[in-house]
């Protein structure tokens, strides 16, 4: 089969940072699932992971943790999926990845795909989804919407969310999850005028700019303090600022790996601090796993119905060496808002 992979941990300039290879088709077995990818997205986890995880000696790395695609072959213990089905997954970081042709993906992990997503629309959804979802609703535990109706102790009807970067691939899916589930005020940061309409596109009632300390920005929209904080890049450029920002007893979320984060300043509002991280779920096996194929089933139909849309901004082309280099160019220079996806398989 046709795969996209590396041996050494190379910049993205040099050819071989990212090679065309060929390797072997792989067997399902257990609670796996065969899938042939039919389209891929890059997220800033394969740059990582490119430019820091050794490729096993004499061996190729194969990357990629978002992909839409058919089910070709299904393992003894699988119960979720049939051949022929459409699927979409983020993957598991512990396993082989998703630029290669077929790919082996526990079933647990998956969703049906939308059906009125084509393959691309698709893949560009599943990491960046199932991080905002266990984000949102997991860790900083915003009340949604129903949870607002039916029990009155619960009060969301006044709940604000400040989220920095917010055009970005988490972003954009955050901030219409939280204008489809709950009743916050959204406040996204961007400083690009496509960024900034983006965002409105997508739901946020206000946009301020990064660039300008974040709590002087809340004061020009006339907003003094937000419950929660999520902070999907720089965090440490903005903590200061996110502690200003935070009403007592409001919550921080982070996705990003800050070098060093000092604790302490939490303590006088009694703030609180959480990551979320997509991968836990899957590199652990926790029994709570197929939490992730519900969620993308729950997003799907959400989609189908209207009330989200696909994050895709940047169509590459087809599936090959020359054109992923250029996605993880365009993610290391921070030139995307949305997704970047790449479709089909060359001839």
């Amino acid at each position: 089969m046709k795969a996209i992979g590396y041996q050494d941990n190379l910049a993205i300039d040099n050819e071989k940072a990212l090679e065309d290879i060929t390797l072997d088709k792989p067997t399902a077995s257990g609670h796996d699932i065969l899938v042939e990818v039919k389209a891929i997205s890059v997220n800033p986890v394969d740059c990582k992971i490119r430019e820091g995880r050794p490729a096993p000696e004499g061996e190729y790395a194969v990357i990629g943790w978002d992909a839409a695609g058919t089910v070709t072959a299904v393992g003894e213990e699988v119960s979720l999926f049939s051949v022929g089905d459409k699927v979409y997954y983020a993957g598991d970081l512990t396993r082989s990845g998703s630029n290669a042709e077929y790919q082996l993906v526990d079933e647990r992990i998956v969703g049906h795909m939308p059906t009125s997503l084509s393959f691309a629309e698709a893949a560009a959804l599943p990491l960046t989804t199932i991080t905002a979802w266990e984000m949102l609703f997991d860790r900083l535990q915003v009340p949604v919407s129903e949870d607002i109706a039916s029990n009155s102790s619960t009060d969301g009807s006044d709940v604000s969310v400040l989220v920095i970067g917010a055009a970005g691939g988490v972003g954009s899916i955050l901030t219409q999850l939280l204008k489809a589930r709950t009743s916050a005020t959204i406040i996204g940061t961007a400083s690009r005028d496509e960024s900034i309409q983006w965002l409105k596109d997508f739901g946020a009632d206000y946009v301020i700019n990064h660039r300008n300390p974040l709590f002087d920005e809340l004061q020009k929209i006339g907003i003094t303090e937000v419950d929660y904080v999520v902070s999907l890049n720089n965090t440490e450029d903005h903590y200061a600022e996110i502690i200003k920002c935070l009403k007592p007893q409001g919550k921080l979320g982070l996705i990003d790996d800050p070098a060093a984060l000092d604790v302490l300043p939490l303590k006088t509002k009694s703030l609180s601090l959480h990551w979320e991280f997509m991968f836990a779920r899957s590199m652990f096996h926790t029994p709570d796993m197929i939490k992730q194929h519900n969620l993308l089933t729950d997003v799907a139909k959400m989609i189908d119905a209207g009330e989200i849309k696909t994050t895709v901004a940047h169509n590459l082309g087809t599936i090959t060496a020359e054109h992923l280099r250029s996605a993880h160019q365009m993610l290391e220079n921070r030139q995307a808002h949305g997704k970047i996806v790449l479709e089909g398989w060359p001839v």
